[in-house]
């Protein structure tokens, strides 16, 4: 089975506190938050201020996604701010098992994560220290948007290239009910998933989701 993972990105701001309520409410216990910097991606979104006033109002955990070039300089207010897992991309830092050393120093989960164009090979170097995979299906930086069917068989491949390590493959971008149910299938773990989730009834769209992982 895997777990849905609500993606903030997605929710109503000026209704945030009552949006997670119903998350917890309905069995969720990790939530995905952006982090975005404006360069890496053309979005502007959560830094660790913000991140750590979020946490003040809920139980659930949070799994940062850092899309920021050079992402150890804000690491450690990641972690003060209450992350549970922090994922970085590939393409953003040059030195990649610094960068994953770094978070694991903390004792926080630590993943990377592939663009949609980017493939799991060039992880071989660190494959052994990662917690987690994410897999981008849809470019990064931007709600809403079509996700990439191609994504699918890179989800199956990246499952036979982790083979029997302990590694979490996560996927973000794009995601409904049915595309939950074929990520499942196809091997993720964790199903990332915002405008779909927060666009009508929050409870009816986690129970569709439901049904699929």
């Amino acid at each position: 089975m895997a777990k849905i993972v609500p993606s903030v990105f997605g929710a109503d701001i000026g209704r945030i506190n009552e949006q997670l309520q119903v998350l917890e409410k309905n069995g969720i216990d990790l939530l995905h938050v952006d982090m975005m910097d404006g360069s890496f991606v053309p979005n502007i979104a959560f830094g660790p201020d913000q991140i750590k006033m979020m946490k003040k109002g809920t139980k659930l955990q949070f799994d940062v996604h850092m899309m920021v070039y050079e992402p150890d300089r804000y690491i450690p207010r990641l972690v003060e701010a209450g992350a549970h897992m922090i994922t970085v991309h590939q393409e953003a830092t040059t030195h990649l098992h610094r960068t994953i050393q770094l978070i694991k120093s903390y004792g926080v989960r630590a993943g990377v994560v592939l663009n949609p164009g980017t493939p799991p090979s060039t992880l071989e170097y660190v494959l052994d220290d990662l917690d987690c995979i994410l897999l981008m299906t849809v470019n990064p930086g931007l709600g809403g948007q079509t996700f990439f069917q191609s994504s699918l068989e890179k989800i199956r491949k990246t499952k036979a290239y982790i083979g029997d390590r302990p590694i979490q493959i996560e996927v973000d971008g794009g995601v409904n009910a049915e595309l939950a149910k074929e990520c499942t299938l196809a091997g993720a773990d964790l199903i990332v998933v915002g405008s779909y989730l927060f666009e009508g009834d929050i409870e009816a769209n986690l129970a569709e989701l439901a049904k699929g992982v």
